[in-house]
């Protein structure tokens, strides 16, 4: 596209290169692939698409532990932090009160600061738009946007997942919650590990890239696992976070003498 911008390079010498005439594209004059839409937004598209129907197994779950409908949709419309809902369904489900589940919930949710402030710099959002940025922060837009090269493409594929997530999260939401009860256990399909698959998929370069990226994803993992009998929802997550400081330290360059 770049080269279609500069036909000065077409007539240098006094005649068109092949070059210059193939990109030209005869009757048209259009590349084959000027349709297609750039690579962050259709792999935010797909995300968001794969992602977003676990909200089925939302939906149902949280019917079934007495939520009614309206609130089940009112939580993914205006929450949207998928493991947070999950985490407030499920204390709910186990018998606790709603203010126990709300607080875990929002223990868990508040991984999504951290996200921002490491987004705020590269999306550079402003104005009221930063209120719909901040809604749309989630693993799955923040891992998209972080493992692209430049801004234009981060906010592209920011939004594009956003866009494809909420949507679907929330028809699928709807559907699993009218649903509850008529299609057994949703966790029987396998839809509950749909987001970490994927977002495993999306961090797996990184983790490949060195020892101290592999050593700070197995800290974080034992440091949750061992805290979650003692903690309640979310904290271990929160705990886990700590791993990232220690490989900080440890990559860190010695100062001279």
């Amino acid at each position: 596209m770049t080269e279609l911008a500069q036909p000065a390079d077409a007539g240098e010498s006094g005649g068109s290169s092949p070059r210059a005439s193939a990109a030209a594209g005869g009757s048209g004059g259009s590349s084959p692939r000027a349709g297609a839409a750039p690579k962050p937004v259709r792999d935010g598209v797909l995300l968001g698409l794969a992602v977003g129907v676990s909200g089925l197994a939302f939906g149902a779950a949280a019917v079934s532990a007495g939520l009614t409908v309206w609130q089940t949709c009112a939580l993914s419309l205006l929450a949207y932090t998928g493991a947070s809902q999950f985490a407030l369904a499920g204390t709910i489900a186990a018998g606790g009160s709603l203010v126990a589940g709300a607080a875990g919930a929002i223990l868990l949710g508040g991984r999504n600061s951290l996200y921002s402030l490491r987004l705020s710099g590269l999306l550079q959002v402003r104005g009221a738009a930063r209120l719909l940025a901040a809604l749309g922060v989630t693993d799955e837009s923040t891992a998209l946007a972080l493992a692209q090269p430049d801004r234009a493409a981060a906010r592209a594929g920011f939004f594009a997942t956003f866009a494809s997530l909420y949507l679907t999260w929330n028809a699928a939401t709807l559907a699993g919650a009218i649903g509850a009860g008529k299609i057994g256990s949703p966790q029987s399909f396998g839809l509950d590990v749909i987001g970490p698959a994927a977002f495993l998929a999306l961090i797996w370069p990184r983790l490949a890239a060195g020892w101290t990226e592999r050593g700070v994803a197995a800290g974080g993992a034992a440091i949750a696992i061992a805290a979650t009998p003692l903690l309640p929802p979310g904290a271990p997550i929160i705990l886990a976070a700590s791993a990232a400081l220690a490989g900080t330290l440890a990559s860190r360059p010695a100062s001279a003498p």
